[in-house]
């Protein structure tokens, strides 16, 4: 047992606060958009130019030419408001998004974080993952705990190239949810069904147990 993808984007959505803007990455992170609390007023954002993402469509709802940054179909709400990419980053680079929800390949037990390179595939570019990292002071990585070859993710030293160094505060995997504190990455929760002897034998970086 472990969290599967839809479960960790709800754990992802209770750390969002009232009054937040939030950027989502791609991949599992598009899905916290779903989960966000009932009575909780957020905007979420693409860094593709859109402020106010709302939940996915369903079959009827779907307009093809309204995506998140991950060329997924979004709803709007009343506040949806569209520009263009320079806007975006231009909001992200001056701070005035309050946290990254993102993926990544690797995360060391510093907090650096490696997102843009897949091993073995051919990459267009590294995106928008080094601005985010270092234009948002809360970073949450949401991401499979072991890669395809059932290698660690969770890693004692990134060793693909780093989007940025010592910036990752909080990481939800498929086995736990952890936090970078001053002592430490701590583990903050196992995901059910996980035992502690799992989790270190598939996790290479060192870390305190908090629960």
């Amino acid at each position: 047992m472990s969290w599967n993808r839809e479960e960790m984007a709800q754990r992802a959505a209770l750390l969002l606060k009232d009054g937040y803007y939030i950027n989502l990455g791609i991949g599992i992170p598009t899905k916290v958009a779903n989960y966000v609390p009932k009575g909780m007023h957020v905007v979420l954002e693409g860094e593709n130019g859109v402020l106010g993402i709302g939940p996915h469509p369903l079959e009827d709802e779907v307009d093809t030419d309204l995506v998140n940054a991950s060329k997924q179909t979004i709803t709007q709400l009343p506040f949806t408001s569209f520009f263009d990419s320079a806007e975006s980053f231009a909001m992200i680079r001056g701070g005035h998004i309050d946290m990254a929800i993102m993926g990544a390949m690797q995360v060391s037990e510093n907090g650096d974080i490696a997102s843009w390179m897949v091993p073995g595939k051919i990459v267009k570019g590294m995106g928008g993952a080094m601005d985010l990292v270092s234009g948002i002071e809360h970073i949450v990585v949401i991401m499979e705990h072991t890669n395809t070859n059932n290698e660690p993710k969770l890693v004692k030293e990134c060793t693909l190239p780093l989007t940025g160094h010592r910036v990752v505060n909080k990481v939800i995997t498929t086995m736990g949810e952890f936090e970078f504190l001053p002592e430490g990455l701590t583990l903050q929760m196992l995901a059910p069904g996980v035992t502690l002897d799992e989790l270190r034998a598939n996790t290479t970086a060192s870390f305190r147990v908090g629960i």
